[in-house]
């Protein structure tokens, strides 16, 4: 049996090595010895070469003779939710959607973020007393990450 410690050993490694601000978002593995491992980058994006190199170090340190496993390290997806510290902190200042526990979506800029909570910059129009036209409203809203059941980065192409 492969353990999760023994592939996050071996894949920090080979990130230690490289230096490149790599950094490890999940690790799995399946009944059938599939083992998933997804890296990103604290600046830029994870390159294929960072793929082939950390695969190489885990792959090469396993026994296939003792046991016969499928390996895939992909770069986390820019479609999939935040998982880790590091990607909020990657992700400040980008337009994020924040799934709440209770089911509303909140859809702001990414202004803060640590370990217990994350600060957004909602904008909205509307009409104020006295006026004709729509103001914009801006304001900044804390949301404990407790309360948060997943954060996306919303992808547009404007």
């Amino acid at each position: 049996m492969i353990s999760k410690e023994l592939v996050r050993k071996l894949a920090q490694d080979r990130i230690d090595e490289l230096d490149r601000g790599i950094f490890i978002v999940e690790i799995s593995i399946s009944s059938s010895m599939s083992i998933h491992l997804e890296i990103d980058k604290e600046e830029g994006y994870v390159a294929i070469d960072d793929c082939v190199s950390v695969s190489r170090n885990v792959e090469h340190n396993l026994d296939r003779e003792e046991v016969d496993f499928e390996l895939e390290v992909s770069s986390a997806g820019i479609d999939k939710p935040l998982r880790v510290l590091k990607q909020f902190i990657k992700n400040v200042g980008k337009e994020v959607e924040v799934l709440m526990n209770t089911g509303i979506k909140k859809e702001g800029i990414l202004l803060e973020v640590d370990e217990n909570q994350l600060t957004i910059e909602t904008t909205r129009l509307e009409k104020l007393e006295g006026k004709k036209k729509k103001e914009t409203i801006v304001e900044k809203e804390t949301i404990p990450m407790s309360e948060i059941k997943e954060t996306k980065i919303v992808i547009s192409f404007k």
